[in-house]
C-alpha cells in the first residue's frame, strides 16, 4: 500500500463523520467538573434534561458489568459512585452503541461481555477504580465501529480477507488500511478528551506492552477480550481468539484457582446482561429522578 492511500484512510478515520457527534453535554460536564463550586446534583440535573440519554445512562450504570449491590436510581448517585470520567464515557457509549445495536448487535454483545470480565478482574486484582477499567472494556472495540461506518468498502474487504486467508482481523486491517482498530479507537478516545486511564487500555488492548502508564488496566482489557472471545459471547468479527500476551499474563498473576473463580463469576454475570443490548433502547418513558 502506498503512503498516500494510507494517509487517506488515516484522515478519514481521524475525521469521523458517520458516528454520532460527541454529545455537547460531555463538553458541558467537563466544564462543570473543572468548577469546584459545581455540585453533583447540578450535573445530574443537566444530564436529566436529555430524558432519553438519562434513561440509557441509568440502565448502563445498573447493568451487571458494574455489579453494584443496590440499584442506582438517581444520576446524582451515579456521578458520586462512578466519577465524572466514567459518566462522560458512558454518555459517549450510549450514543455510539445506539449505532452498534443497529449495525452490529454481536459486536455490542461482545463489548458488554468484555466489560463484565474487566469488572470482575479489576475488582479481584484490587484496582482502585475498577469502574474505569470496566468502561474501557465496554468501548475497547470502538475503532471497529469507526472503520465500518467511515470505510464500509474497506471493512467488507477486511472481513473477506479474514475468511479467505484465515488470518486475524487485526492482520487484515493492517493489510488493507496500514493500521488497526485499536489505534483508531485510541484516536477517538483522545478526540473525546477521555483520560489516559481509558485511552491506553483501548489503544493497547491487543498489545499491552505499548501502554506507558496503564499497563495493568491494558492487560486486564487484553485478557478480558480473550476470555469473552473464548466463551463465545457475542462476536468480534474474527475467526480466531487473539493470542495472549505472556507479559500481560505475568502481570495479572492469576492462579488456576483464581481463574476458575473469575470464570464462574463471569458466567453468572453474563446471564444478567443477556438481552441487555435490546433493553437499553426500550422504555424511554421511565422517570429519571435526580
Amino acid at each position: 500500500m502506498d503512503d498516500q492511500k494510507r494517509e487517506e484512510f488515516r484522515k478519514a478515520l481521524r475525521e469521523v463523520k458517520n458516528l454520532p457527534t460527541l454529545p455537547g453535554i460531555v463538553i458541558k460536564l467537563t466544564q462543570m467538573a473543572e468548577d469546584p463550586d459545581t455540585s453533583t446534583e447540578q450535573m445530574g440535573r443537566m444530564i436529566s434534561k436529555d430524558h432519553i440519554l438519562a434513561v440509557k445512562l441509568l440502565k448502563l450504570v445498573n447493568s451487571a458489568f458494574y455489579g453494584f449491590p443496590q440499584r442506582i436510581s438517581s444520576l446524582n448517585s451515579a456521578i458520586i459512585l462512578l466519577g465524572i470520567n466514567v459518566i462522560k464515557s458512558l454518555i459517549i457509549s450510549a450514543s455510539i452503541f445506539e449505532v452498534m445495536e443497529d449495525q452490529d448487535i454481536e459486536l455490542w454483545e461482545h463489548s458488554l461481555g468484555c466489560a463484565v470480565v474487566s469488572s470482575v478482574l479489576a475488582k479481584r486484582l484490587g484496582m482502585s477504580e475498577p469502574e474505569e477499567v470496566s468502561t474501557a472494556g465496554l468501548i475497547h472495540d470502538i475503532g471497529k465501529v469507526a472503520i465500518k461506518m467511515e470505510l464500509p468498502r474497506e471493512y467488507e474487504l477486511i472481513t473477506r480477507l479474514v475468511h479467505d486467508k484465515q488470518i486475524s482481523r487485526i492482520e487484515a486491517e493492517r493489510e488493507v488500511l496500514g493500521l488497526d482498530h485499536a489505534e483508531v479507537g485510541g484516536w477517538l478516545a483522545k478526540s473525546w478528551n477521555l483520560p489516559g486511564k481509558l485511552i491506553e487500555p483501548i489503544a493497547c488492548h491487543h498489545d499491552p506492552r505499548l501502554a506507558k502508564d496503564e499497563q495493568l488496566a491494558s492487560a486486564i482489557v487484553h485478557f478480558s477480550n480473550i476470555i469473552i472471545r473464548g466463551m463465545g459471547y457475542g462476536h468480534a468479527g474474527d475467526i480466531w481468539v487473539p493470542a495472549l500476551s505472556s507479559r500481560a499474563w505475568r502481570m495479572l498473576e492469576l492462579t488456576p484457582t483464581d481463574l476458575e473463580l473469575v470464570l464462574a463469576e463471569v458466567e453468572e454475570k453474563l446471564w444478567e446482561v443477556k438481552g441487555f443490548s435490546l433493553d437499553i433502547k426500550a422504555n424511554n418513558e421511565e422517570a429519571v429522578p435526580l
